[in-house]
């Protein structure tokens, strides 16, 4: 690929439209790497929440299961399964986004109903009540953990985009946007002395002219 850009013209108009294109590669260069600088950042601040909401995730499920077990211990687990059913829990996940230095990532949030007891609790265990405070914890820290996932994987794509872009700029844009730039410059220079060249012989000519007179 030639390093000159093509349809380039030799004029003074073209090297003021070149230098102009210049300045706005290398401005769009650095905000591009202010804006990948700015990403990674963000970045690795999720990857250390990822590792938060893992945790809290593990340790909530676990406090869940055991919750149940206990229950189940208590009143078996037919009757735990026969009251569950009777709870009609519901659970809605809202989802909306938020811009993240550009990039559009995710806001989940989880709605959790629970309608009227409709057991006797001489009927129940506390324990009962007490596995289904701890399996909505854990929805709760299943969808924070969703959340913080989806964010890392849309930010390492937009960084990925944004390295490329600023690769093309650094190996590509801006050092054609130059070499073409120094083609113009040469070539009005090589024609301003070609000009200088031919006055100096014409005067010379109207000199040598007037002095054989």
């Amino acid at each position: 690929m030639s390093a000159i850009l093509p349809g380039t013209k030799t004029t003074r108009m073209e090297l003021l439209a070149l230098k102009n294109r210049m300045r706005l590669a290398e401005r769009g260069h650095d905000l591009l790497r202010e804006k990948r600088d700015s990403l990674i950042m963000e970045f690795f601040n999720a990857i250390a929440e990822i590792k938060e909401a893992r945790e809290k995730v593990d340790s909530t499920l676990s406090d869940a299961f055991s919750a149940l077990t206990q229950a189940k211990m208590i009143m078996g687990p037919s009757r735990v399964i026969e009251f569950a059913y009777a709870s009609k829990f519901e659970a809605n996940l809202n989802i909306s986004t938020r811009s993240m230095m550009g990039v559009r990532v995710p806001v989940l949030s989880v709605e959790q109903h629970s309608p009227e007891i409709p057991y006797s609790l001489s009927d129940s265990s506390a324990k009962f009540d007490v596995m289904g405070e701890k399996f909505r914890d854990a929805l709760k820290a299943i969808v924070r953990l969703a959340e913080i996932e989806s964010t890392v994987k849309r930010l390492a794509l937009e960084i990925e985009r944004t390295k490329r872009r600023v690769s093309a700029l650094e190996t590509v844009v801006i050092p054609r946007l130059d070499a073409t730039v120094r083609f113009v410059k040469l070539a009005l220079e090589e024609r301003e002395r070609e000009d200088f060249v031919r006055l100096k012989m014409v005067r010379d000519w109207i000199t040598a002219e007037e002095e054989s007179k």
